[in-house]
């Protein structure tokens, strides 16, 4: 496997239950907002707080998955590629986002315990795990 430097570790609650949807090809996509926040001390002393917010979109079987187990509140570990898109919204102004691309999504055990139950198979049709990882869709098959 290549290095890749695009990967991104991110922490947070989700702030809505997972949007699970399928492309006009059939494939399973959730997305999801997962805020985290940050507590620092400012150059006068006061305690400060700022949230991030990143849009995070999952596919195939770790869509399903996560659109079964997550929901609105829950702490999880995304690990995915950080994507910058352009979009036309409906002014006709440009809007850019930045949101991750997951390949792996746990929820976090800091405060929490979770339960783990393996799935047979899912929508992946029979893939094995040392087929790898399929590559990401196609710009074609994003469904918003």
């Amino acid at each position: 496997m290549a290095f890749e430097s695009n990967i991104i570790t991110f922490i947070g609650n989700l702030t809505d239950d997972p949007d699970l949807r399928f492309t006009q090809g059939g494939a399973p996509v959730a997305s999801f907002r997962v805020a985290s926040n940050r507590r620092f001390t400012d150059r006068a002393g006061n305690q400060q707080e700022e949230t991030t917010f990143l849009n995070v979109n999952c596919w195939r079987d770790l869509a399903e998955n996560a659109a079964e187990s997550l929901k609105k509140g829950d702490r999880v570990v995304v690990i995915g590629r950080v994507r910058v898109r352009s979009y036309e919204n409906r002014e006709g102004q440009t809007v850019w986002t930045t949101e991750i691309e997951a390949d792996e999504i746990a929820p976090s055990l800091r405060w929490a315990r979770a339960e783990v139950t393996r799935t047979s198979g899912g929508s992946g049709g029979g893939q094995s795990a040392s087929a790898g990882t399929p590559p990401p869709p196609s710009d074609d098959d994003v469904p918003f």
